[in-house]
């Protein structure tokens, strides 16, 4: 299994705050013979907009020494988790949390906002300092 993200712990308590089950930590999806191994899994029974909905969250903290380069990894990631859990549990919805500070300095560069939009990538945004959840953007 993979290691915990650095902000792992502030994601998962965030979502608790805003009122989701965490259902899986980490969520396993198998397709053929294959293992992936996503962040979160959680459900959300309490908020009338998002009664029901289930969710899977990978996490990234963006705190290497090369962001473009993390990007492109957590692109790939995400893309590969969406196709499977299209495959295996295709009420679920993908997130990429990250923090509001990687959201701001990282996230409003051109070259990542347009490969969020061509992509269709839904961030859930997190305030590490009070972990809360500032945006979720679909």
């Amino acid at each position: 299994m993979p290691a915990l993200d650095l902000i792992h712990n502030a994601v998962k308590n965030a979502l608790i705050k805003d009122g989701w089950n965490i259902t899986a930590d980490p969520y396993v999806i198998v397709v053929g013979g294959d293992k992936l191994y996503v962040d979160l899994a959680a459900e959300q029974r309490l908020a009338a907009e998002r009664d029901g909905q289930k969710i899977a969250v990978e996490i990234e903290s963006f705190s290497g020494r090369s962001p473009i380069r993390e990007f492109e990894i957590a692109l790939g990631q995400y893309m590969l988790y969406v196709s499977a859990i299209e495959q295996t549990d295709p009420e679920r919805k993908m997130y990429l949390a990250i923090s509001a500070q990687v959201y701001e300095f990282l996230f409003q560069r051109v070259l990542i906002r347009n490969a969020v939009q061509r992509y269709q990538i839904s961030l859930l945004v997190i305030l590490l300092e009070t972990e809360e959840v500032a945006q979720w953007i679909n």
